[in-house]
């Protein structure tokens, strides 16, 4: 039976704005049969950041038109270090740091894609397996002899690095190492394409024309484009730096927190990225969201769906609650309701003053708790008119008398009491 793809990835590619280049013929490719296609990993970190949801929407996208994923785990590679898109070298990590990150990243990976079942189910390689018992003479005599000094030199990753200062014999050799990766899935696992950003491209290439001189075959290449915001900016960091997949890294509520904030032009763009609903549902979204963009249409349809993609929904459902809890109409019991981390995660930012545990588990006065424990109010005379004005919460219910009492009752996680002035301003009493 003839293969027939369940719609042009090209296409879909293109429309989505996550297509970059390609080497003529790929899209002929795709239409004739099932194609394996690979995208690298490096170790470089044991979680994977949004970044990297770009190169997993390829892959992702790349299955459900029913082509076969191939992730490769850089086992290998990571121990030289990619010099693309980089202005200096990178550290170099051990053994053991480098098997964390591959772990780390292999988890997370098996969460986007089908490895279970069909035809067409993702594999997951190192490139360590087949580069471990290579010499180093028998790897430049079998496969530096195929690739030259100025076909290397000509490569942007390479120039720029030169232009820049220098570029280590490691680093150089990194082209020639991901080559050989392709040379070694087309050969062995009928892989022939690859995939990638755009800094990626010299890479690619550089494997293709190894597959073209040493195994006299025919490889295919595509890259997205690198993905900035609408100020020119990289995405992917806060002011923080990454957005995590791990929430031990980037809590979850920060992470929802991240996509709900994005920028109104950027929310259009980055909808069509990294959003798996379906065209039409994408452009039905960006039409409502026109005119009325103060409803943040876009915007939460993004956080709601990358958060349950990479966590779960139970963690979206938490996340939601913190927002509600902070920026809507949340009442103590939600409060009440989120677990340590998203607490924690929740109060980032906010004015945190340091009580003494002893004096709450006490018993003190709210006045002595918020204006001389703390400094939420300058003044035990200003912190009884907000009061009688029905204008102070602790952890979200009303505190209407002055002569309150706070105990150990109030704390929440062993750790914080929540103090609300008005409607927006929050504090966090921290224990110590």
């Amino acid at each position: 039976m003839a293969f027939k793809p369940n719609f042009d990835f090209i296409e879909e590619l293109e429309w989505r704005g996550l297509l970059h280049d390609q080497i003529p013929g790929s899209q002929d490719l795709l239409s004739k049969e099932m194609v394996s296609g690979y995208i690298g990993f490096d170790p470089t970190a044991d979680s994977l950041h949004i970044g990297n949801m770009v190169p997993i929407m390829l892959l992702t996208l790349f299955q459900k038109a029913g082509h076969k994923p191939v992730v490769l785990i850089g086992g290998a590679t990571g121990r030289v270090g990619d010099p693309s898109g980089k202005s200096a070298e990178r550290q170099l990590l051990d053994n053991e740091a480098i098997q964390k990150n591959l772990d780390g990243q292999k988890a997370q990976l098996m969460r986007f894609l089908n490895f279970d079942s069909g035809e067409n189910k993702a594999v997951v390689v190192n490139n360590y397996d087949w580069f471990k018992d290579w010499s180093f003479l028998d790897f430049i005599r079998d496969v530096g002899k195929h690739i030259t000094v100025s076909y290397m030199m000509s490569k942007d990753s390479v120039k720029n690095r030169l232009e820049a200062g220098g570029l280590s014999f490691t680093e150089f050799t990194y082209q020639l190492v991901q080559g050989y990766d392709f040379l070694h899935l087309y050969q062995n696992e009928n892989c022939k394409l690859q995939m990638g950003g755009s800094d990626q491209w010299g890479n690619i290439t550089t494997g293709t024309e190894l597959i073209r001189r040493k195994a006299q075959g025919e490889a295919f290449a595509i890259t997205a484009p690198l993905v900035t915001k609408a100020d020119g900016s990289k995405f992917g960091k806060s002011e923080g730096g990454n957005i995590w997949l791990d929430p031990n890294k980037t809590p979850v509520f920060t992470f929802y927190q991240f996509w709900l904030n994005i920028g109104d032009e950027d929310a259009v763009k980055f909808i069509k990225i990294y959003s798996l609903k379906s065209r039409e549902e994408i452009q039905a979204l960006i039409d409502e969201h026109q005119g009325q963009e103060y409803l943040r249409i876009l915007q939460k349809a993004l956080a709601e769906e990358m958060t349950e993609r990479v966590h779960g929904s139970q963690a979206l459902e938490l996340a939601q609650k913190a927002t509600t809890v902070f920026f809507g109409n949340g009442k103590e019991e939600d409060l009440r309701a989120l677990d340590e981390a998203t607490l924690a995660a929740s109060l980032e930012g906010m004015n945190t003053f340091q009580v003494s545990r002893t004096s709450v588990d006490k018993g003190i006065s709210v006045m002595d708790l918020i204006a001389t424990e703390s400094t939420i109010f300058p003044s035990k005379g200003e912190a009884r008119k907000m009061i009688n004005g029905n204008g102070f919460s602790l952890n979200k219910t009303k505190c209407t008398d002055p002569e309150l009492t706070v105990t150990s009752e109030y704390v929440l996680h062993n750790r914080y009491i929540i103090a609300q002035k008005g409607k927006k301003n929050y504090f966090v009493i921290e224990l110590n």
